[in-house]
């Protein structure tokens, strides 16, 4: 009896002590979406030469060794983040290019770029900045460049109907992405007027041209906002 009851004083005893909280451990591709989008965010709000690898992970939870581990360092998950953002508003806009009319297609190729400001505002405020990284995986001149191409085809088809020089098509792709660029930096912080006012606009310089333009542009397509 007396046995008994000394074991279940050494097992009150036991369980009296203080448990240690389980910790979830992550697998190696959760951590590394984590220190991406600590990144992502970090490099958005206080640029490349501002976010430190201490800072990243702190914010993780993780020591910095774990960061190097995955990334090899600041450089590389600058790089990561860069890379996928370019990705994804590339992917935007090319897919958003499903109309037949030309005027249309400028609409949803001016609607992509506003939607992703949108949508993705740190995502586009890193690529707006100028890649402290020499050979990195890309630059926003890189990326309107790409899409640029994307729109040189449109364009170049549309010179051919109206018998203009088709090889000028590049270079009018560029003039017409690059106005939309730099009107979606501008308008990334102003955020007026509404994004299918200015939808309207751009594309209502690019189609008429400035001795053409409408006192009050419309859209044709099925987008309103």
């Amino acid at each position: 009896m007396i046995d008994a009851v000394a074991t279940d004083s050494s097992s009150n005893t036991s369980n009296d002590k203080p448990r240690r909280a389980r910790r979830t451990r992550m697998t190696g591709a959760e951590r590394r979406q984590q220190l991406l989008e600590i990144g992502r965010t970090l490099f958005a709000t206080k640029g490349f030469e501002g976010t430190s690898v201490e800072e990243i992970a702190a914010k993780a939870g993780v020591s910095k060794p774990v960061v190097y581990e995955h990334f090899g360092g600041k450089e590389g998950l600058y790089a990561v983040v860069v890379d996928r953002e370019m990705r994804r508003l590339l992917d935007m806009v090319t897919s958003s290019l499903t109309a037949g009319h030309p005027r249309e297609l400028c609409e949803q190729a001016a609607f992509a770029l506003l939607d992703y400001i949108e949508e993705y505002t740190d995502g586009f405020r890193i690529l707006v900045r100028d890649s402290p990284i020499p050979q990195s995986t890309g630059s926003f001149a890189s990326l309107i460049s790409d899409i640029a191409t994307q729109v040189e085809d449109i364009l170049g088809r549309e010179f051919k109907n109206r018998g203009f020089d088709s090889k000028l098509a590049p270079l009018y792709a560029q003039a017409l992405v690059g106005m939309v660029a730099l009107t979606g930096q501008w308008w990334l912080d102003v955020r007026k007027p509404k994004k299918a006012e200015v939808a309207a606009h751009l594309v209502n310089l690019a189609w008429h041209g400035l001795d053409g333009l409408e006192p009050k542009p419309r859209l044709i397509g099925h987008r309103k906002n």
